[in-house]
């Protein structure tokens, strides 16, 4: 479990993609492993992923084809900026929401506009995970945990401000990027009740 607030920017050092097997990243960074042990969770651009190796300024992880589906990583190369999160400790505040790391699929910039300090970012997305995207909701992007100022059928806005420019991927992003999108997990919680109730009254 994850917050989405990033903790800080790392660096792709080895991107070893696009194979039959054995897909692997290894990610620089100062902070994501100060106190790593193999095996523990890292969201990487808001992926849960697991540690496989590591020294005090480098992680790897593996790389699952469903992973490499769903998600952006596949398109990483040496020198990609990644947003990084360690995993949510007991007794840790909750600064932004509840993000699982489970990327539910990827969206397209579509738009970056200026506003004072902050940005308006406008993100295009298929219709099976519009319908979950609602204004003032949360969502998380690339990992980090953002509110949704806007929506039309098939995209949603993001207003973001300069101290978020600084510490998450999204402020050096441009048009045209793609961008892993986790919605909110009590619209599909819901909506999966729902269906399920109907099933039951057709009976």
């Amino acid at each position: 479990m994850f917050t989405g607030i990033i903790e800080e920017i790392g660096t792709i050092l080895v991107a070893n993609t696009g194979l039959e097997r054995d897909n692997s990243l290894r990610i620089g960074c100062n902070v994501a492993t100060s106190d790593a042990q193999l095996g523990d969770s890292i969201a990487v651009n808001g992926v849960c992923l697991t540690v496989t190796a590591f020294e005090a300024d480098w992680f790897e992880v593996g790389l699952a084809p469903e992973t490499l589906r769903r998600t952006n990583l596949g398109q990483l190369k040496v020198g990609s900026a990644v947003n990084l999160e360690r995993a949510l400790a007991a007794g840790r505040r909750m600064g932004g929401h509840y993000v699982q790391g489970h990327v539910d699929g990827t969206g397209e910039i579509i738009a970056i506009e200026p506003e004072g300090e902050s940005k308006a970012i406008t993100i295009r997305v298929a219709p099976s995970l519009m319908r979950y995207i609602v204004e003032k909701g949360f969502i998380a992007v690339d990992g980090t945990s953002l509110t949704i100022t806007r929506t039309t059928d098939d995209s949603f806005g993001l207003a973001i401000i300069a101290h978020t420019q600084a510490w998450a991927i999204i402020g050096q992003q441009q048009v045209g990027d793609t961008v892993n999108i986790e919605v909110d997990i009590l619209a599909k919680y819901v909506e999966n009740i729902v269906r399920f109730d109907r099933k039951m009254l057709a009976e």
